[in-house]
């Protein structure tokens, strides 16, 4: 069968089987190296109290939360977008 791309979608290269991960909104397994990584940072404080707060030199604390995506669902909701058909990588041809 034809591959596509020459690392089949993936990042893992020659390590065996990676980890698998959930998709944040469809739930649909997927590997990790595949998924999209998202950060998302959250505050313990209110916005405009922390914009007060920094505004006088305070440090504000905060986590942040990694949730992962699938292909399709990064790209419906605009976090990934795939390149234009220009930019692509150019089909591999055999020398003869």
């Amino acid at each position: 069968m034809t591959k596509k791309r020459k690392n089949r979608g993936r990042s893992k290269g020659d390590k065996g089987k990676g980890r698998m991960v959930q998709c944040t909104y469809c739930g649909k397994i997927v590997p990790q190296d595949k998924a999209k990584k998202i950060y998302k940072r959250s505050s313990f404080i209110n916005g405009r109290l922390a914009y007060e707060l920094r505004k006088q030199g305070a440090y504000i604390p905060g986590s942040q939360q990694v949730s992962y995506s699938c292909i399709s669902c990064a790209v419906h909701r605009g976090r990934y977008s795939p390149r234009q058909e220009e930019k692509r990588r150019k089909p591999y041809k055999k020398k003869r």
